[in-house]
């Protein structure tokens, strides 16, 4: 990566353009058929093998391994499609050294996991790439399902539905489908627009009409969405961002990290992108790591992630805070933002060191302060839109078996639902296991 000039302030264009192609460029670049070959022949094709046991999409994982082995990488597409339809997206950014690769034997038995992440994207991007969807419909079934949220638990709820023959419409507030995929992932975990082309991939298969810029409590309520609609999934997401309750925040150049993925996300030229030479970003978790790696890339000189615990208990993986490290971003833990100093603008942060009490609680102990132009809120995202008649659960979305409501005839899985862990793939398993469940509702199968 480039050093950044050293102009003060938050300005855009800190770069030339040969260093923001190249600080942006794929992360993880695809294997190409002999690295694939190469990799899949360190499978050991586990019976009972603890990488199915991790994956939370249930993927038959030394299945489709041998198949690529075997030299039909397209039926190996196809097993992890017919498990999880978001299969591209998360062979990109599962944490897969938390789930499949670290229950991998070959990690236990010498560090190093076969690659079954990048084996997944070699199986599922030729059949991306191809523009050709393999699904097809089931017979119409006359039902018609309203899905909330063009996420990864919509979009996964909704193909499913939509493959056992009901009318599905989606619903999203924003302009594009995608989710947090589209606005709120690493630009260089999933560059050339790969999140839109697996959107329009998804929907090929018939059936769904996406409907964007329509919000819920907006546009629509739940109980009209109710009326009008046989069933309705909810993968709203989280749209809220929680504030720091520091002193001064409010400041200029303090903002959330999540609105500065986004905009990052959409720009049309990342030179046009104002970046500070010191920043500050405030969280231990992924959207923590990809704001603070990203404002490197963008130029900045000195940049910090601050976490209010010790670093064992940050969410982001070891591997993304490698990531972070490695990409120049110093991590400070157990210190926790007391006030925000500045003339208007934001120009030093206040810091408390913190200690964890038995009851998991912190004190606040001597301060220190950072030299900061800008700095990023990364601490954990809210539902901002309450719908009616839900029992919430911290505040969550409360659900019951596959993504039951409180409810009739409303289910909900994702980041908005209560009892998930806030990946992709968790939340892919949770739309597709709730459209099942509808499904099954519909048709008057046994339902418990």
């Amino acid at each position: 990566m480039a050093n950044s000039q050293l102009s003060p302030g938050v300005v855009a264009g800190r770069l030339s353009p040969d260093d923001y192609e190249t600080n942006f460029a794929d992360v993880a670049p695809a294997l190409e058929a002999h690295e694939a070959q190469v990799a899949a022949d360190r499978c050991y094709f586990c019976y009972d093998a603890p990488c199915v046991t991790a994956c939370p999409t249930s993927i038959d994982i030394p299945l489709f391994i041998r198949q690529i082995s075997t030299g039909t990488p397209d039926a190996a597409g196809m097993t992890i499609f017919h498990q999880n339809i978001l299969g591209g997206m998360c062979a990109r950014v599962c944490p897969t050294e938390n789930l499949c690769e670290g229950a991998c034997v070959r990690e236990t038995a010498e560090g190093k996991p076969v690659q079954i992440g990048a084996l997944q994207r070699f199986a599922t991007d030729a059949i991306i790439e191809s523009g050709v969807h393999p699904f097809q419909r089931g017979p119409a079934t006359g039902k018609r399902i309203a899905v909330v949220g063009a996420g990864p638990a919509g979009l996964a709820a909704a193909h499913r539905l939509a493959a056992k023959g009901n009318d599905v419409t989606l619903y999203d507030a924003r302009p594009k489908g995608g989710g947090l995929n589209e606005y709120g992932i690493a630009s260089y975990k999933t560059p050339d627009g790969f999140a839109q082309t697996e959107v329009d991939w998804v929907l090929a298969i018939g059936g769904i009409t996406l409907e964007t810029g329509k919000a819920l409590g907006r546009d629509f309520s739940l109980d009209q969405l109710r009326a009008d609609y046989d069933a309705v999934f909810l993968g709203l997401g989280l749209q809220g961002v929680n504030a720091l309750r520091a002193e001064g925040e409010e400041r200029e150049n303090v903002a959330d990290a999540v609105a500065f993925i986004r905009e990052l996300r959409q720009a049309a030229d990342l030179a046009s992108l104002p970046i500070g030479r010191d920043v500050v970003v405030i969280g231990g978790g992924m959207t923590a790591v990809d704001a603070a790696v990203q404002a490197r890339l963008l130029g900045a000189q000195n940049v910090t992630i601050v976490y209010r615990r010790g670093q064992d208990r940050m969410s982001a993986s070891q591997h993304e805070q490698d990531h972070a490290t490695g990409s120049g971003v110093r991590i400070i833990t157990n210190a926790a933002p007391v006030a925000v100093h500045g003339n208007g603008a934001v120009q030093e942060i206040e810091f408390a060191y913190t200690a964890e009490g038995p009851d998991g609680r912190l004190t606040m102990g001597e301060t220190f302060r950072l030299k900061a132009d800008q700095v990023f809120r990364a601490i954990g995202q809210r539902l901002s839109e309450m719908p009616d008649g839900l029992v919430l659960e911290g505040g969550k979305i409360a659900i019951n078996g596959p993504g039951r409501t409180s409810v009739a005839g409303v289910w909900a899985g994702g980041d908005c639902a209560a009892g998930g862990d806030d990946l992709t793939v968790t939340a892919v398993a949770e739309g597709r296991d709730a459209a099942e469940d509808i499904h099954a509702k519909l048709m008057g199968e046994n339902h418990g």
